[in-house]
């Protein structure tokens, strides 16, 4: 029974490290492409059309859908390569901030998140602390400066308040005080977990 308890392990080892190869070889564009696919749900429009609602290329759609399938972070065909809800909880609220570490700046204008956005905007109050801010010359608000997972991504979340307010919480995940990340993470779950999403 030892050896067999030994193989399981072993095996159950070697998918966990081939899932995190995959994790790592993830841009940051991807999680971008999967929350739009998540809000999409099971009926997903053509590549070019969500390349120009997130401002990428039909070819970075394309690309990304590919590196999401192989770190399991999308179903299978039998499920039509729908996002998988409980492999994204894990890699958004584990693996994002060791991925893609934030990125700090200087004052400037652009657009709120983390703290600075809803829905975490309502829960912190963050006094005359500067909120973190995309940079974005069309911006309305004074903060420091937060490098955006990828730069397209302000125009994006401007156009799209699911898109905004899920990267506005993964960004309080990774680089948020203790308080902030746990209700990020809680109201992450909720929208992960949403039938309407789902």
């Amino acid at each position: 029974m030892r050896w067999r308890y030994r193989l399981a392990f072993h095996a159950f080892a070697i998918r966990e490290q081939q899932m995190y190869n995959h994790f790592m070889q993830m841009k940051p564009q991807d999680v971008v492409v999967l929350i739009k696919l998540l809000e999409y749900g099971p009926k997903r429009p053509p590549y070019a059309q969500i390349a120009k609602e997130l401002f990428l290329s039909a070819s970075e759609v394309h690309a990304s859908v590919q590196r999401a399938k192989q770190a399991h972070l999308l179903t299978g065909p039998e499920r039509e390569e729908t996002p998988n809800p409980s492999a994204m909880e894990e890699f958004f609220i584990h693996g994002l901030k060791y991925a893609f570490p934030p990125q700090r700046g200087e004052l400037t204008r652009g657009v709120p998140t983390a703290f600075g956005a809803e829905p975490l905007k309502s829960h912190i109050s963050a006094g005359n602390e500067p909120p973190p801010v995309w940079p974005f010359a069309k911006g309305g608000t004074r903060g420091y400066s937060f490098a955006p997972l990828y730069k397209t991504v302000p125009q994006a979340a401007l156009r799209d308040s699911f898109l905004y307010e899920m990267l506005a919480l993964i960004d309080a995940i990774r680089d948020g005080r203790t308080r902030e990340r746990h209700i990020a993470e809680e109201e992450l779950k909720v929208r992960l977990r949403s039938s309407h999403h789902a």
